[in-house]
């Protein structure tokens, strides 16, 4: 009896052809098409879900050539938002597809990563000048000059936009929280562009998840998660730094990891598959990979605990990041999270679950697109008529906020943890105006 022949592989010992049995549930159904924002953009079915798919398996069986100028271009306009793993019937894992082709183009005479995609990565792994860059930039930011750049044109005029939404920040949040701990121990991710821009969310996170139970523990070590590397196609990067992380996170044991960057909880989640050829780190990865939690996770499985605010309401919109709710695929815990600040008054966002567009350093990369994918974003919220948008990933508050904040808008983006930190500030006000209030816990 004859047997059915191998499918064809001309790349043989590449991170495609190891994942090339995802490929195979692939029933090209279309529904993914859609759900995708680059083909929503660029009507092109090439930059659509099911039209990278076929362009991956003619890379694979030789058909198409690493070095063809059309398949690097198609490939690198993806946004990576994996919206289309949500929509697919057939379970393709399009996300770890789309990985493995960009690590194959790297190392097979594609196109490869950027020079400005190599010089960020560079810089995210390597600490110190991580900690330099991040220092410089909030000097910049002190000194207001994004404000003055933001309306340019191009590159420059964008980024700076995006480091001016970061400008808003409230007062410093304290009120005194409780250490029993009693709902288990929480280890926090720090995080690069969060801790580099976002430190007082960092601190919020610390207070709301006291505040409901979890005892904090504090870790030393960490390095980038590995996300930006990991979606460009810079596995062996990614790999180093999870190994860092996995090792930093293994010093100082709590029952949970808690992360507030939600690009970075989906990259934690997967750090079992990323080391999964690696004998002695793979089950490290998935001991992991199993206790990270995102922060509204952690908040929607203590309650939370509501904030009695007797302030008027705000209305608000949540914006759903990408890679939490189609990669982690977690739903209902921010808006959960959200619920528990009295003083918010949710409003539906229409599209909510659509990317926009800022996708790591995509946005620097691919300015047009990303603009395109941010503009639809942007004329949702103007028709929503709200005061904030709440977002639970830094890439998202600084995408949205270069946005709102080059249309002029009086909308801003903020993270739906520092809501709910305000919340519990603004009643530990009311109720104990002259109680000393304790820091963030350490």
């Amino acid at each position: 009896m004859a047997t059915a022949a191998a499918p064809r592989c001309a790349i043989p010992d590449t991170p495609l052809a190891a994942a090339a049995p995802g490929l195979d549930a692939c029933v090209h159904c279309g529904f993914c098409m859609q759900a995708c924002p680059t083909y929503l953009a660029l009507g092109d079915e090439n930059d659509s879900p099911r039209g990278r798919l076929v362009l991956m398996r003619a890379l694979l069986e030789g058909d198409v050539q690493a070095s063809d100028p059309a398949l690097g271009t198609h490939i690198d306009q993806c946004l990576g938002c994996r919206a289309c793993e949500a929509a697919c019937p057939s379970g393709v894992p399009y996300g770890a597809l789309l990985e493995a082709t960009r690590a194959t183009l790297n190392t097979s005479g594609g196109s490869g990563i950027s020079r400005v995609g190599r010089l960020i990565l560079g810089v995210f792994e390597r600490p110190r000048l991580m900690a330099v860059a991040m220092f410089l930039t909030r000097i910049v930011r002190a000194l207001g000059i994004p404000s003055l750049l933001s309306r340019m044109p191009g590159r420059l005029g964008f980024a700076s936009a995006m480091l001016s939404s970061t400008a808003y920040r409230r007062r410093s949040n304290e009120y005194v929280v409780p250490d029993e701990g009693t709902r288990g121990s929480v280890a926090l991710l720090t995080g690069c562009v969060m801790q580099g821009l976002f430190a007082e969310t960092n601190r919020a996170t610390a207070r709301v998840l006291a505040t409901n139970g979890y005892r904090i523990v504090h870790v030393g070590g960490q390095r980038c998660c590995g996300a930006l590397h990991a979606h460009a196609g810079d596995l062996e990067g990614a790999k180093r730094l999870a190994r860092a992380n996995i090792a930093a996170f293994e010093s100082k044991p709590a029952d949970f990891i808690g992360v507030n960057a939600a690009g970075c909880g989906a990259m934690l989640k997967e750090y079992g598959h990323l080391l999964s050829d690696d004998p002695a780190w793979h089950q490290r990865a998935e001991r992991v990979a199993q206790r990270a939690r995102d922060a509204s996770e952690l908040l929607a499985a203590a309650g939370p605990r509501s904030a009695k605010d007797g302030a008027a309401k705000v209305r608000v919109a949540y914006d759903a990041p990408c890679h939490l709710l189609h990669a982690q695929r977690v739903v209902g815990p921010p808006l959960e999270t959200l619920g528990a600040a009295t003083g918010i008054e949710l409003v539906t966002l229409v599209d909510a679950d659509q990317c926009c567009g800022g996708a790591g350093i995509y946005n620097l990369q691919h300015p047009d697109v990303s603009q395109a994918v941010l503009d639809a974003k942007l004329d949702r919220i103007d028709q929503a008529d709200v005061a904030i948008v709440a977002t639970g990933n830094p890439g998202c508050l600084m995408q949205i906020g270069a946005g709102l904040v080059r249309r002029g808008s009086r909308v801003r983006v903020e993270h739906l943890i520092d809501l709910l930190d305000s919340a519990y500030a603004a009643e530990a006000e009311r109720e104990q105006p002259a109680v000393a209030r304790a820091q963030t816990p350490r």
